[in-house]
């Protein structure tokens, strides 16, 4: 099974070094890396060409100029840039857990979706950690994080649990739906091409949600392993949460609720699209 992360950023390059940190460690390391970017500079191409010196893994660098928040744009450039047969998603600032890939490749199965789960660090810790920590290991250690500023107990928990290897216990008692979560999901690339990826007319604020929720309709299970497959999201603030856009994402999605449909005309395929944004930087 050919694997292909897809990494969402926008003129965050600090953030994403940190991240890519994490993917360097993985105990699966059989997958391709597409950064999906939505406008950065320069620094994030000379970021990942340095990456792939340092590594020789294979990294597509898919770019769009910068006009807005246009992250379903660049995440559908991603999907039909992958090479890989299943999916999985995630951000530019949510550094994975060890064994990330490889818990998502493990549970992969014909119609199923799987939807992890974060731990959301606080400011200061999110700037503090540094290589050393993650290749150690000991950005994965419950005391770690607890001694360097995260005091979120239901984050802890989950931290703990994963470690433990009572993950999968967790997942099987918890009350918190399967859901798609844009920083930690995955599903067969077959299953993203049939709903036509990510609706382009949504903004931030469930942009992920809607897209699960299509996924849904047209058959796709998801399975919850928010205990299993973990990472750490990176704080950081969010100026481009508007009223507007939540309000035209919720209308969208309450479109697609209220129809059952499971195609979007809006996503990857669109009658008359000419492609003449997002391009291949290597």
């Amino acid at each position: 099974m050919r694997v292909s992360v897809i990494l969402t950023t926008a003129s965050a390059a600090a953030w994403l070094r940190k991240v890519l940190w994490g993917y360097r460690v993985q105990s699966h390391q059989e997958f391709e890396l597409i950064i999906a970017d939505d406008g950065s500079g320069p620094e994030v191409a000379l970021l990942l060409q340095a990456f792939r010196c340092q590594t020789r893994r294979q990294v597509v660098h898919v770019w769009q100029p910068r006009a807005g928040f246009r992250k379903c744009q660049i995440l559908n450039q991603a999907i039909r840039a992958a090479t890989g047969d299943y999916l999985i998603f995630s951000d530019g600032d949510c550094i994975p857990s060890r064994d990330f890939v490889a818990t998502h490749v493990r549970l992969a199965r014909p119609g199923l979706g799987m939807s992890g789960g974060c731990i959301r660090l606080p400011q200061g810790l999110s700037h503090g950690l540094t290589e050393q920590d993650i290749f150690c290991g000991r950005y994965q250690r419950p005391s770690w994080l607890w001694k360097n500023g995260l005091q979120s107990l239901p984050g802890l928990r989950k931290v703990t649990l994963a470690a433990t290897g009572l993950g999968a216990w967790a997942d099987g008692f918890t009350s918190t739906r399967a859901t798609f979560n844009g920083h930690n999901a995955s599903v067969w690339r077959t299953d993203a091409l049939q709903v036509n990826g990510f609706d382009e007319r949504m903004a931030y604020g469930g942009l992920d949600r809607e897209f699960g929720e299509r996924l849904q309709h047209a058959g796709v299970q998801f399975r919850q392993v928010r205990h299993q497959a973990i990472c750490l999201h990176l704080f950081h603030t969010r100026p481009y949460a508007t009223v507007d856009s939540w309000q035209n994402n919720q209308m969208i999605r309450n479109e697609t609720r209220g129809s059952g449909r499971f195609w979007t005309p809006y996503g990857i395929e669109q009658v008359g699209r000419l492609d003449t944004g997002p391009r291949l930087v290597g």
